[in-house]
C-alpha cells in the first residue's frame, strides 16, 4: 500500500492528503519516526520515496495525472503556481506559522520551538490574516475558484492552512462570507471527510470544525 509519511497539523501534510483524495489513490498515513523529520513523504507501490512537499507534489501529478490540478494552459497554470506560491510562502509565514504553530505541538507540526504559546505571535497572525481572508473572497468570488472556473491545487494549498486554523476557531467566518461560500464548497468534497475526522489528543477542535452548515 501507498504510505504518506505526515504530521497532522502541518499545511503541506494536508496539502497532500487532499491532492491524493481528489485523485482517488489509496493510501495509509502513517507518522515518521522523528517528529522533526523532512514531511511530506510519500512512498509509491513501487517502492520510490519522495521527500517534500515540491517533490511529491510534482510526483503526484505525474504518475496520477486524472484529475489535472495544475492546468497545461500557460498562462492558467501560471496564475495556479502563483497563488499556490503565495499560500505556501506568504500566508503560512505571515498567519498559519503565527497561529498554528504557536497552538499546536512540535509533534504535529514539526516545529522546533517547544515552549508555551507567545499570544503577541498569535495575535500578529490574526492581524495578518484578516487582509488575506478579503483579498481572497473577492478573487472566489469572481472566479469560482481561486484560479478559476475549475478546483485546482490553489484551492487545495489555501484549503489545508484554513482548515488548520479553523481546527482552533480562527476564522471568523460571519464576516467574510465570500470565504465561507468558497470553503463550504471545499469541504464537501469527498477528499475533505478524512480531514475532518481529525483529532489531536487533548486538544478537540471547536464544535463547528466538522460540520458542513457552519
Amino acid at each position: 500500500m501507498r504510505r504518506l509519511f505526515h504530521l497532522l497539523m502541518s499545511p503541506s501534510c494536508r496539502l497532500v492528503r487532499l491532492v491524493l483524495g481528489e485523485k482517488r489513490v489509496a493510501f495509509d498515513l502513517a507518522a515518521p519516526d522523528d517528529a522533526l523529520a523532512h514531511v511530506p513523504a510519500f512512498a509509491d507501490l513501487d517502492g520510490t520515496i519522495v521527500t517534500g512537499l515540491w517533490a511529491v507534489i510534482d510526483h503526484i501529478e505525474n504518475e496520477y495525472p486524472e484529475p489535472a490540478l495544475v492546468p497545461g494552459d500557460a498562462p492558467a497554470r501560471a496564475e495556479v503556481l502563483r497563488l499556490f506560491d503565495w499560500t505556501m510562502g506568504n500566508f503560512h509565514e505571515e498567519t498559519t506559522r503565527r497561529i498554528v504553530f504557536e497552538k499546536a505541538s512540535a509533534g504535529h507540526t514539526g516545529n522546533v520551538s517547544r515552549r508555551s504559546p507567545n499570544m503577541e505571535t498569535v495575535r500578529a497572525g490574526r492581524e495578518a490574516l484578516r487582509p488575506s481572508l478579503t483579498r481572497l473572497g473577492t478573487i472566489a468570488d469572481t472566479n469560482g475558484f481561486l484560479a478559476g472556473r475549475d478546483l485546482t491545487l490553489a484551492d487545495l494549498a489555501l484549503a489545508a492552512h484554513i482548515s488548520a486554523l479553523d481546527y482552533y476557531g480562527e476564522i471568523p467566518w460571519a464576516e467574510y462570507p465570500q470565504v465561507t461560500d468558497w470553503y463550504t464548497r471545499i469541504k464537501s468534497r469527498p477528499s475533505f471527510r478524512p480531514l475532518l475526522s481529525d483529532r489531536i489528543p487533548g486538544q478537540p477542535p471547536v464544535p463547528h470544525y466538522a460540520e458542513l452548515d457552519f
